[in-house]
């Protein structure tokens, strides 16, 4: 039998084969990588935060694409593989625009939308959201807590000085820099292996192209634009589920209770063992929570 180890590493090489198996679509800002399981289940759309991509989602797709059709766009957030056109819009509405053409593209329909991290999905909520049938809000940017915690404050900052993100970015050269709180590990309970840390931030420590799209994402910080969206969520009636980590310092678990608040078909659970990264630290209960959410919101044949 193979030591634990070794059944660990095995298992990693498997969901990253898994990640790896990705295709292409062309988009008006540019083309974009998403991961499609195919099947005839319920749709999920699972969107990943800044500075990530879909090896993010990687261990709740492989607990859910049994019975559900799970897709995860990869969008350009800085882990992204190729640049966008120069005029494209990637402010945080041109990425919710970007997320929704996405959607219309591959006419997703009855759509349960996931989001962690970066709160894009929510700037959709009144304003794009036909092809959504369901929203999972996973600890993510909302209200009043933005730029969140001292990551994104550092973000912000850097990205408004000439040449600042890049000096920030190269911390990310060296991970044990990068595990520090005041960095991603301050998003995580799990320590976060190296080769994902490098995967995420290769695109940005390697290409000037895919750093001028993070900067534009990170300068355009509208500190009331998830309030701004917030007003539209008492006319999204359809069942929604907020699913916070319980440890969350980025992304206080007070922010998840008030969103819940707000949204009037709303569930609300703290998943346990997890801070932001509510994929990566606690796969299994987030999964569990999505499919009973899911479940106890059947839409026509469904049942």
């Amino acid at each position: 039998m193979p030591q634990t180890g070794q059944s660990e590493q095995t298992e990693q090489l498997e969901h990253t084969e898994q990640i790896e198996r990705t295709e292409q679509i062309e988009l008006s800002a540019g083309t974009i990588d998403y991961q499609d399981t195919g099947g005839e289940g319920p749709v999920l759309v699972l969107v990943h935060g800044l500075g990530f991509d879909e090896s993010v989602w990687s261990e709740v797709v492989s607990e859910l694409r049994p019975d559900f059709r799970v897709l995860v766009p990869v969008l350009p957030l800085g882990s992204h593989r190729r640049p966008m056109r120069p005029d494209a819009d990637l402010s945080a509405h041109g990425i919710a625009r970007l997320l929704a053409e996405f959607l219309d593209r591959l006419d997703l329909r009855d759509v349960t939308l996931v989001q962690n991290d970066t709160g894009t999905a929510q700037l959709l909520v009144g304003v794009r959201d036909e092809r959504v049938a369901r929203l999972v809000l996973t600890s993510c940017e909302a209200l009043d807590n933005y730029p969140p915690g001292l990551q994104g404050k550092l973000l912000h900052r850097a990205s408004r000085i000439p040449g600042g993100l890049f000096l920030l970015l190269q911390s990310f050269r060296f991970p044990f820099l990068a595990r520090m709180q005041t960095s991603l590990g301050g998003m995580a309970k799990k320590p976060l292996p190296k080769e994902l840390i490098a995967r995420w931030y290769g695109p940005l420590l390697t290409s000037r192209e895919i750093r001028g799209d993070f900067a534009k994402f990170c300068g355009d910080a509208d500190p009331d634009r998830y309030l701004k969206a917030a007003r539209n969520f008492p006319s999204f009636t359809r069942p929604a589920l907020v699913a916070w980590g319980a440890e969350d310092r980025m992304m206080p678990p007070a922010i998840g209770r008030r969103l819940a608040e707000l949204l009037p078909n709303a569930r609300h659970v703290e998943i346990p063992d997890a801070r932001t990264l509510v994929p990566l630290d606690n796969p299994g209960a987030l999964s569990a929570e999505i499919r009973r959410f899911v479940k106890e919101h059947p839409l026509p044949g469904e049942d």
